[in-house]
């Protein structure tokens, strides 16, 4: 039971890492953008994030220093395929590819460099509780913000003026245009709060999650988030289900080895993204319930005179 309530535990923890991301990219896209350079933002993020972290000494603010960072390419990506019409997919790539190359530069001095001691955090009498206790209530308190933030996400689309906006440029920005609304400045404020997101979710890799820095640390969790939006069919509460769903098969590769199963090791890293194809399959096999759900203008270009 000790054991199993340390894999739940494992599970909301590398699932935050997904939930943060994958709420970000839900928010671009709900927007009508489709931006595939999370993994390249959350790399950047992550350096950035473990940089102000052992300067510090702050989590905090190496959270703030990370969705500066996220915010701060997305803006970038924003200005090139919102102003400039740019390819999205072509772009996000791009993004994709620079974050990978400008974080292993950036990280050189850093792979020796170590965080002061963590904390540990524990919310007062719920932490001892049996089995409930070290599986739900002994997480860093990012991982109660993750819920928290999907929860006020949820309220903003569905329940503000502002969200009802949002949807509806996703759907149709000419006729949100039309109504004297401006599309390109709200959508590239979407991009760079999604960019701000998987910024948060990168630092929390290299300062929570690991913590450390090494070349390519995110190894396709940005991937993973960008699958996670169209598994949820673009509602954050799913999103937050599909994160956990994620984390725990992540982390269920480490229980069974300390269970002692007798399976290679490469077979176990491997599950999480056997488990991102399989659901993306299932899910591909019904077009129209995609269709349905997905915001009609996304990765369309907008052009505001035509």
């Amino acid at each position: 039971m000790n054991a199993f309530a340390l894999l739940l535990a494992a599970t909301l923890n590398s699932g935050t890492v997904l939930a943060f991301a994958a709420l970000g990219l839900l928010i671009n896209e709900r927007a009508g953008i489709v931006n595939l350079g999370a993994e390249g933002m959350m790399l950047v993020a992550a350096i950035a994030g473990y940089a102000t972290a052992v300067h510090t000494g702050s989590d905090w603010i190496a959270f703030a220093a990370g969705a500066a960072a996220g915010a701060l390419l997305a803006a970038a990506f924003g200005v090139l395929v919102i102003w400039l019409n740019t390819n999205q997919v072509a772009t996000g790539l791009a993004l994709s590819l620079f974050g990978a190359g400008f974080s292993a530069f950036a990280g050189i001095h850093y792979t020796q460099q170590k965080l002061s001691e963590r904390p540990s955090f524990r919310i007062p009498y719920l932490a001892d509780i049996p089995f409930v206790g070290p599986a739900f209530f002994r997480q860093h308190p990012m991982v109660y913000i993750a819920i928290a933030l999907t929860v006020a996400i949820a309220w903003f689309l569905y329940r503000s003026r502002a969200g009802l906006v949002l949807r509806a440029i996703g759907e149709s920005p000419e006729s949100a245009h039309a109504l004297g609304y401006p599309v390109r400045r709200i959508r590239l404020v979407a991009v760079m709060v999604g960019g701000a997101l998987c910024g948060v979710s990168g630092a929390y890799i290299s300062v929570v999650y690991t913590p450390l820095w090494v070349e390519g640390m995110v190894a396709g969790k940005g991937w993973i988030a960008l699958a996670l939006t169209t598994f949820a069919t673009w509602r954050p509460a799913r999103v937050l289900l599909g994160a956990y769903l994620f984390g725990g098969v992540t982390m269920l590769q480490f229980y069974l080895q300390g269970e002692g199963v007798q399976v290679p090791s490469q077979f176990l890293t491997m599950m999480p993204y056997v488990a991102t194809i399989v659901v993306l399959v299932l899910i591909s096999r019904n077009a129209t319930f995609i269709r349905v759900n997905m915001p009609a203008s996304i990765g369309k270009p907008f052009f505001p005179g035509g």
